[in-house]
C-alpha cells in the first residue's frame, strides 16, 4: 500500500511499466565532503554556499581543475544540508564522477529564502540576484580555489527555478561560463539566446521531460529544436518519461503533480539506471561523459 496519489497519467504510461515516488538512492550520503562559508555582495545581504573542493580528496594541487556552480530550486535553502542533494551537487563529489571530469571544484549559492506568516517561501531566486550571484562565484574563486592552479572551465547548472537563474546567468555573462545546464528549467531559452551562446562558444545541455507539468513541450520546446540542432555543441534529452534508478517512472506530489518536472533525478544519477544500464542510449557514459567532453575542449 501507498500513501502517494496516483498521478493523473497513471493510464497513458507504457504497458509493462510502474510508477516510483522517489529516487532510488541515499540522501546525504556525502554532505560530509562539503564546507559551508559566506560572502557580503556589495549592497546586499549576506549569501551562503555550499562547496566541494577536489584537491581535499586526492586531486593534487597546483592544477587547474573546472567548477561546477548548481543552482538550487525554490524552497531548496530551506533545507539545511539536504539542498546539496535536491540542487543535484552531492554525487559530483562522488569518485565515480569526479575521476572522468579530472576533478572539479563544485559551489553552491545558496537564496536567502524564508517562510513568511503564511508559510509561502520569499526571497527565492530572482533577477536581483544575478550581480551577487555573479560576485559570490568570483569570491569563491578567489578565496578558494588553488592560487597555482586556479579555475579553467565553468559551467553553471540548474534545476527548476535554478535552471532559470542558470540561463539568467549566462545570458547576462555569456563570456564567463563555458556551458549551461538548464534541467526542468522554469524558462526556456529564446533563440537570440542560443545565437549569444555560439557567439560565446557556451555549450548547452537542455535536459526536460516531454510531459514536464509547468513546460509545455510541443508549444515552448518544438519550435526550439531546429535552433538548439544547429548548435555548436547542444545535447537535447527531452525523454518521453522521467525514470528514477529502479526503472520506475517518477511521480512527486507536492499540491501539484510534478514528477515529469523532477527530471533532477535521473540527471543527479548520471541518466544511469540503478543496473548501469544508460538511460540515453547515444549518452552511453552520461552527462558526467558529456561534461567530461565540454571541459577538455581548448
Amino acid at each position: 500500500m501507498t500513501n502517494n496519489p496516483t498521478p493523473s497519467w497513471a493510464n497513458e504510461i507504457p504497458e509493462g511499466s510502474f510508477i516510483t515516488y522517489s529516487p532510488t538512492y541515499k540522501v546525504g550520503q556525502y554532505f560530509d565532503r562539503f564546507h559551508k562559508d559566506f560572502f557580503e555582495p556589495q549592497d546586499f545581504a549576506k549569501m551562503g554556499y555550499y562547496f566541494y573542493d577536489p584537491t581535499e580528496h586526492g586531486a593534487p594541487k597546483g592544477h587547474a581543475y573546472p567548477l561546477l556552480i548548481f543552482m538550487h530550486g525554490t524552497t531548496n535553502a530551506l533545507e539545511g544540508d539536504v539542498c546539496i542533494n535536491y540542487a543535484g551537487a552531492e554525487f559530483y563529489s562522488k569518485e565515480e564522477y569526479q575521476k572522468p571530469l579530472g576533478g572539479a571544484y563544485i559551489l553552491i549559492p545558496l537564496a536567502n529564502e524564508y517562510r513568511d506568516q503564511e508559510g509561502k517561501c520569499q526571497g527565492a531566486w530572482g533577477n536581483s540576484y544575478i550581480e551577487p550571484v555573479y560576485a559570490l562565484i568570483n569570491e569563491f574563486i578567489k578565496k578558494h580555489a588553488d592560487p597555482n592552479g586556479g579555475i579553467r572551465k565553468k559551467v553553471v547548472l540548474g534545476n527548476s527555478s535554478g535552471g532559470r537563474m542558470a540561463i539568467r546567468m549566462s545570458a547576462t555573462y555569456p563570456e564567463f561560463f563555458d556551458a549551461v545546464v538548464p534541467m526542468g528549467a522554469s524558462e526556456i531559452p529564446d533563440e537570440s539566446l542560443l545565437d549569444l551562446y555560439d557567439d560565446n562558444n557556451v555549450s548547452l545541455f537542455f535536459a526536460m521531460g516531454k510531459r514536464d507539468e509547468f513546460n509545455d513541450y510541443e508549444k515552448e520546446i518544438v519550435p526550439l529544436l531546429p535552433r538548439m540542432q544547429r548548435m555548436k555543441n547542444c545535447y537535447i534529452f527531452t525523454p518521453d518519461w522521467v525514470y528514477n534508478g529502479d526503472h520506475g517512472i517518477a511521480s512527486i506530489n507536492f499540491g501539484v503533480e510534478m514528477g515529469q518536472h523532477c527530471i533532477i533525478n535521473p540527471m543527479h544519477c548520471n541518466l544511469m539506471f540503478d543496473d548501469g544500464t544508460p538511460m540515453d542510449p547515444s549518452l552511453p557514459n552520461g552527462v558526467v561523459g558529456w561534461l567530461a567532453g565540454v571541459i577538455s575542449q581548448k
